[in-house]
């Protein structure tokens, strides 16, 4: 037989189970920073990721405007610089500087990225193009 003190009072159902009630929700905390931590390391590979691919394309874009620019240097620095110019924004890019050494072209070109919305970086690279020594 229960007492009437213990009858009038309501059962709470984490109680009984022996969890009290500033634990509850726990769990759920815990696995929300989880997911925050897996968000943030994404965001950052992201970055990364999108920094390299920066880097390689300005590469590339020096390579092919220096390609391009050699191919123009007989005609002189000023028509081989503007091949180079062209060869360079039609793949992403914008020529930094440009100069004829010789028949040799060096090249400097720029990719801009935003690996993150209000992060803007910019990618550089250098070639050189010219004919073959033997």
């Amino acid at each position: 037989m229960t007492s009437p003190a213990s009858a009038d009072q309501p059962r709470n159902p984490a109680t009984s189970r022996g969890a009290t009630a500033g634990e509850r929700g726990g769990a759920t905390i815990c696995l929300l920073a989880v997911g925050l931590v897996f968000v943030l390391v994404g965001l950052f590979g992201a970055a990364v990721g999108a920094a390299q691919t920066a880097r390689q394309q300005a590469r590339v874009v020096a390579d092919l405007g220096a390609l391009a620019g050699a191919g123009q240097a007989l005609q002189g620095e000023p028509t081989a610089c503007r091949r180079a110019a062209e060869i360079a924004a039609a793949n992403g890019g914008s020529l930094l500087a440009c100069r004829l050494d010789g028949l040799d072209v060096l090249v400097t070109a720029e990719v801009a990225v935003t690996p993150l919305p209000g992060l803007a970086r910019v990618a550089t690279a250098t070639a050189r193009a010219g004919p073959v020594r033997g």
